[in-house]
């Protein structure tokens, strides 16, 4: 008699994101019934958020270190990096063009007013916002090698994790214990992520009961126009810019891949930060079957460099708060303000509140009359920084698998696989333990990458 199949484990953790959900409901519940009781328990959402951002360096160390000591030659680092780079920069310009045009047609500030205690409120985030870009790059620059991680910048750990890659590719062969090791890390820190996630609905309720008791329904309603048009604008710039884009290149369906993503836009809609997504979708880029190199250079690129819905963001408040002030910038005063601000924002990881600091530096470098409107939007802004989060991620998804495609990188069956529920994620660990299933490195075959057939 043949031996019984073992057991398959059920998957509970959809209970998690159903348990999610229900949490932001009571959160907006208790927001509204009792705000000043709400806006106690932000330090549960911050907390949270703060859990997920403690393993956001180790992960992309291990990530960035595997995918590049895995690849011998060091012009193929460069190639993906460079062409991803490129990439950034041009979405950024698309991103700024479509907030431009639509911030110029609805003009989403007309007929508000100020009062005395805005007007302070933007000196003081002008004050407190990003260094010059002097500053910027030699911040790049840890302190110590450990640094990096103590201080969680992820400009900072992905530069030390390139230069370990690089020594490890030198090294050769003897650097292949090193790898293993790394490897065996990485499985550690993506399964105490997992642990942590099972807090994820706790801080739902906090950040969200939070945000609804501080802002209130005036505030909504006040600035409901900019908010809408803020929404609609990202959702056009996903579902056409990002859309055509999977169609064209990866020749997939987007939705399809937004579907796949599910769970992790719930959580960045939970915590309005697209950080707390970040482990989870360089887990998932790679179980969906881009290449290791590519996954690992992009995705922590992009968070600091592919900022689209932050561009967004910054154009069309700018203009609200032109229109709101009754000081209307001419075209070409916008196009320089802009261009400032897509410099000003690289490095803003999509945490909340970043995007109100570069927007008050932005305005005080170029028309500092303006400042004094930043008050105007801090009401909703935890609201806009939730579609800005979603709209960054949507954008480093796609960012990865148009990369990959281009670099021939992917692994075109197993994304479809994926895609269509054949070859489902792991999310007990993060991880695949199946390693049948997962894109495999043959360092003894030239260092190059393999993509194993599923």
């Amino acid at each position: 008699m043949a031996p019984a199949a073992p057991a398959v484990k059920r998957d509970r953790t959809h209970y998690l994101y159903i348990a999610v959900i229900v949490a932001v409901a009571l959160g907006i519940a208790v927001g509204f019934a009792a705000p000043d009781f709400a806006v106690e328990l932000k330090p549960i959402g911050t907390g949270f958020v703060n859990l997920i951002k403690m393993m956001i360096s180790p992960i992309i160390f291990c990530t960035i270190v595997l995918g590049v000591g895995s690849v011998r030659k060091a012009a193929k680092v460069g190639k993906v990096g460079g062409l991803a780079l490129g990439y950034f920069i041009v979405m950024s310009f698309v991103a700024l063009a479509i907030g431009l045009v639509v911030g110029n047609i609805i003009h989403p500030g007309s007929g508000m007013h100020l009062t005395e205690a805005v007007k302070g409120v933007g000196h003081t985030q002008a004050q407190a916002a990003a260094e010059g870009p002097v500053d910027f790059l030699l911040g790049i620059i840890p302190t110590t090698f450990v640094s990096a991680f103590t201080e969680g910048q992820v400009l900072q750990t992905l530069l030390v994790a390139l230069l370990v890659g690089f020594a490890l590719q030198a090294m050769g062969r003897s650097g292949q214990p090193i790898l293993r090791g790394v490897e065996h890390i990485q499985k550690l820190v993506f399964r105490i992520l997992g642990m942590i996630m099972w807090a994820a609905p706790i801080g739902a309720f906090g950040a969200m009961a939070a945000v609804i008791g501080e802002t209130g329904m005036d505030a909504l309603k006040a600035l409901g126009t900019i908010m809408l048009g803020f929404y609609i604008t990202c959702a056009l710039f996903i579902v056409i810019v990002l859309g055509t884009l999977t169609k064209l290149v990866a020749k997939i369906n987007l939705f399809q891949l937004l579907k796949y993503l599910g769970r992790e836009f719930l959580l960045i809609v939970s915590t309005s930060s697209s950080e707390s997504a970040l482990p989870r979708l360089i887990a998932k880029m790679e179980h969906l079957g881009v290449s290791r190199p590519v996954v690992g250079i992009t995705v922590p690129t992009g968070y600091s460099f592919n900022l689209d819905g932050t561009m967004i963001y910054l154009t069309m408040a700018s203009l609200f708060i032109a229109d709101a002030m009754d000081q209307p910038m001419s075209v070409g005063q916008q196009i320089g303000l802009l261009l400032f601000m897509m410099v000003a924002s690289k490095g803003a990881a999509g945490v909340s509140g970043s995007g109100i600091a570069v927007l008050a530096s932005g305005l005080q470098s170029h028309k500092p009359a303006l400042v004094d409107g930043v008050g105007l939007i801090i009401g909703i802004d935890r609201f806009m920084s939730e579609a800005r989060a979603v709209t960054n991620f949507a954008g480093n998804a796609v960012a990865t698998l148009l990369i990959g495609t281009w670099t021939g990188e992917v692994d075109k069956e197993r994304v479809n696989r994926v895609l269509a529920g054949e070859l489902p994620f792991d999310e007990k660990t993060l991880l695949d333990d199946n390693e049948d299933d997962v894109p495999v490195d043959v360092p003894e075959q030239g260092g190059e990458k393999e993509l194993a057939k599923a």
